[in-house]
């Protein structure tokens, strides 16, 4: 008889226990909140940061701090804040710092910061980061810069919306992530130069930058398909970040993830052409996401009405479980090359 209820009380516990497991999987999977990533209100986004009252949204315009207020809008209302170390949503960048590749100084600009704080490691920082800037006007001529990076802006917005009602159910992210709005991007990557030499958080906190940078819309080498991404960079410094976005695109997006872009022998060389290079300099494993350019790149025909809502959508919620599994696995991903 005792040895009959030892044996009870032993196959009870380890009942709780594998139910218990079971439970903890099932709140750690971001199913759920990738599913409110969704191409309705992406679009919204696109078309309101896109619009011709933005102006182009070039560094430090009216235009341009126009866009700043609606991305600060959507934080406040969905209740994201800034990081507590700061005073509001700005990272303030004094004109002498913004100075093009010709020597032109550009208007004073601003990176906007929104900030969840991590639950367990909250010391221990994974950036998402999309530029916010395009290229302005010319003359009566505006270049609204949809894809460019109307996408990867809108993108961040929904991300940080779907962290935040995680956060808001009991599932907050272990480490915090910053989500960071980049400015000066077009004039030669400065916003994150400045970020990066004038960091909020110590580099050496920083655990990775995720990059979003025109992911709207389909290159000449996919015709008949969006179901693609272009995945640069995840290798050159962390084999971990590399086999997370692997399995988490295996596990939840399923798309065709073309390393095309990431052969240091591209002449393209696009590892080095947008902001996720200034956190790789300083040895942070960072990733950038992309749909490669297309016949209205850089031109006033990048407008909000050809994104492929669709694509954009998924492209999104690869960068956010990417996101997901860096901040909540349970050791920070290391540098191994």
């Amino acid at each position: 008889m005792k040895k009959t209820l030892v044996l009870s009380l032993l196959l009870l516990t380890l009942s709780c226990a594998n139910t218990k497991r079971t439970d903890n999987k099932l709140t750690t999977d971001a199913s759920k909140y990738l599913n409110t990533i969704t191409a309705e209100e992406l679009k919204t986004h696109v078309f309101t940061i896109a619009a011709d009252t933005m102006e182009g949204r070039d560094t430090g315009s009216i235009g341009q701090k126009k866009a700043g207020n609606y991305l600060i809008s959507f934080y406040q209302e969905n209740k994201i804040s800034h990081p507590k170390n700061q005073a509001d949503f700005y990272q303030k960048i004094p004109s002498q710092f913004l100075k093009t590749r010709s020597g032109q100084i550009l208007n004073a600009s601003e990176n906007i910061c929104a900030f969840i704080e991590g639950t367990e490691k909250p010391e221990e920082i994974i950036i998402i980061s999309a530029h916010y800037d395009h290229i302005g006007k010319k003359k009566e001529t505006i270049f609204n810069g949809a894809d460019d990076n109307a996408s990867g802006t809108s993108s961040l917005l929904e991300i940080a919306q779907a962290f935040q009602i995680a956060k808001n159910e009991g599932h907050g992210p272990k480490r915090s992530i910053l989500f960071l709005h980049l400015t000066g991007e077009e004039h030669g990557l400065l916003g994150s130069s400045y970020y990066t030499e004038n960091p909020i958080f110590p580099l050496k906190n920083t655990v990775s930058d995720i990059n979003i940078d025109m992911i709207g819309r389909r290159d000449a080498e996919h015709p008949s398909t969006n179901n693609y991404v272009y995945v640069i960079g995840a290798d050159r410094l962390s084999t971990e970040l590399h086999n997370i976005v692997l399995a988490t695109n295996e596990k939840y997006t399923q798309l065709d993830l073309n390393f095309k872009f990431n052969d240091p022998r591209d002449p393209n060389h696009y590892y080095e052409r947008s902001d996720h290079y200034n956190f790789a300099k300083h040895r942070i494993p960072s990733v950038f996401f992309f749909n490669g350019v297309h016949a209205d790149y850089h031109r006033p025909t990048d407008t909000a009405d050809k994104i492929e809502y669709d694509a954009l959508a998924k492209r999104a919620q690869l960068a956010f479980v990417v996101a997901w599994e860096l901040a909540n696995r349970e050791n920070r991903i290391t540098v191994d090359r």
